[in-house]
């Protein structure tokens, strides 16, 4: 925790003056304090409650000292301003289905799970907007908007169970945002609770689409729990489509499916979505839903368009022409809408038949342009190859977004070490081929020390900049997003630190 100069007051101390109460100096005292302030059964704290916080569905873990389950921004102000002043490290936390140790209590501290805010305050349909708590579940929005004929685009594979808080934390994607953009395209204001413990409204409430000043609410999503506690949430609802296609392209080997991707988008055919699944998964996933996908591929594209009737149309015939250019030996379009259903249901679920495979699984994140998607899985091939790993491969092709999922044993020695080392060999082919680390699923815990192949030592001290003018204290979800100490020479930038050249900068 970082030290503010003896001339300026701290959080404690600023807290303290205006609210006179003991400073909490211990766990148990600020365990004892909140409960006094919270309502019953809001404060967790025996050690058989806080086992199941200190996960998300990385493979990273640490338990919480305290657990609590607000069900209101005012309980949250009182949480972060009880724990701010006692010094002790806030974690938020939704479902818990972030794969980047996001979630993960690096530090300890006290958990501030968001689930039971689960309301949908409000939706307005004449204006496309809705109002939600932020542990309300992604899918829930869409089925609630559906009765007005609108739904919520951003689709992240987990949407059955994660929340809109979390997926706003982390910059969710899915696949169907490639026509329509990721949550950062759908957010319009955020309610937010700073490290002060002072409740504020970002961007407009209203839901106006251009509200002036900097763009906070940017800032904050994506930002992964580092600036503040989001509490109140207004997305943009998009209107359902008219008409609604999906097609299934089965190929004989990888490199055909990824050339089909570059000439869809290349012909000026921007799908709603535009999935690649790889033998290995079509095998496992027609093992355990029985939809359809074929056995023998080497590869399939899920394609699926949406809009007005003739346009779908004309899209379909012209992609089907495309696929059958680039080496498709059959084409296959969903009939009815429990085919297509069952369809997604396939490729939603393909991450939880890897538990046929292996024990375990490192699910990776990475970006590249899609037109160097033959080199990186060429190069993912490769990977495989050389650490002896198999590595199933579903993905959002449209945005060059990989999955690729090493397969391993925990249990067995060395072969954690053996996956993160593979992994990170990727990440760099994919920084050298002009992508990034991370397309949707955040940087938590897990990517932090990569961030340096993307960003310059410029570039960290002035993103930790924003994130201690939010937080100086940095209690706010420590030890994400930024470099760990061994890389602390990479984010110390003394050319931007001449007014504090001693400042640790998350080290």
């Amino acid at each position: 925790m970082t030290s503010l100069p003896s001339s300026q007051p701290t959080v404690a101390q600023t807290f303290l003056s205006a609210n006179p109460i003991s400073a909490p100096h211990t766990l148990d005292t600020l365990a004892d304090t909140l409960a006094r302030a919270l309502p019953p059964g809001v404060v967790l704290r025996q050690p058989a409650e806080l086992v199941s916080y200190g996960y998300d569905a990385s493979f990273l873990s640490a338990r919480p000292d305290l657990v609590t389950l607000p069900t209101t921004t005012e309980q949250v102000a009182t949480i972060v301003r009880l724990a701010t002043a006692a010094g002790v490290p806030i974690v938020p936390r939704g479902s818990g289905t972030g794969l980047c140790g996001g979630a993960v209590p690096a530090r300890g501290g006290v958990v501030i799970s968001l689930t039971r805010m689960n309301s949908i305050h409000r939706i307005d349909a004449r204006n496309r907007r809705a109002t939600v708590a932020p542990g309300v579940i992604n899918l829930d929005l869409t089925r609630a908007a559906a009765p007005y004929g609108l739904y919520y685009a951003p689709d992240p594979a987990s949407q059955k169970i994660s929340t809109i808080g979390g997926n706003v934390a982390t910059n969710a994607g899915g696949p169907h945002c490639l026509a329509s953009g990721v949550t950062t395209n759908h957010v319009l204001a955020l309610e937010a609770v700073l490290p002060t413990g002072e409740t504020v409204w970002l961007g407009s409430e209203d839901g106006a689409l251009d509200a002036p000043g900097y763009d906070l609410v940017g800032a904050l999503t994506g930002s992964e729990g580092t600036l503040a506690l989001i509490t109140k949430i207004v997305v943009r609802l998009l209107p359902a489509p008219e008409a609604v296609e999906t097609l299934l392209a089965i190929y004989p080997d990888i490199a055909s499916g990824v050339n089909t991707v570059t000439a869809i988008i290349g012909a000026g055919i921007i799908p709603s979505a535009l999935e690649m699944m790889d033998g290995i998964v079509c095998q496992a996933v027609e093992r355990h839903f029985h939809v359809g996908y074929p056995q023998d591929a080497g590869s399939v594209l899920l394609i699926e368009l949406d809009g007005p009737r003739e346009a779908v149309a004309e899209q379909r015939q012209r992609i089907q022409r495309i696929c059958g250019a680039y080496g498709a030996r059959e084409v296959r379009v969903a009939r009815t809408t429990a085919e297509r259903a069952a369809l997604w249901a396939g490729r939603k679920g393909a991450a939880g038949t890897y538990g046929q495979l292996a024990p375990n699984y490192y699910l990776q994140d990475a970006v590249v342009p899609r037109s160097r998607l033959p080199q990186i899985m060429q190069r993912v091939a490769e990977i495989a190859r050389d650490y002896r790993l198999t590595i199933p491969n579903v993905f959002h092709a449209g945005d060059g977004n990989l999955h690729p999922a090493m397969l391993f044993d925990r249990t067995r020695p060395g072969d954690i070490e053996r996956v993160i080392t593979a992994g990170t060999e990727l990440l760099t082919a994919c920084v050298a081929m002009g992508g990034t680390v991370s397309g949707e699923h955040g940087i938590g815990m897990e990517k932090r020390d990569a961030l340096p192949l993307v960003f310059s030592a410029h570039d960290l001290a002035a993103m930790a900049r924003l994130r201690t003018a939010f937080d100086p204290h940095t209690l706010f979800n420590p030890e994400k997003l930024f470099p760990t100490a061994a890389s602390c020479v990479e984010v110390r930038d003394p050319t931007l630190l001449a007014d504090d050249a001693t400042h640790p900068w998350m080290c």
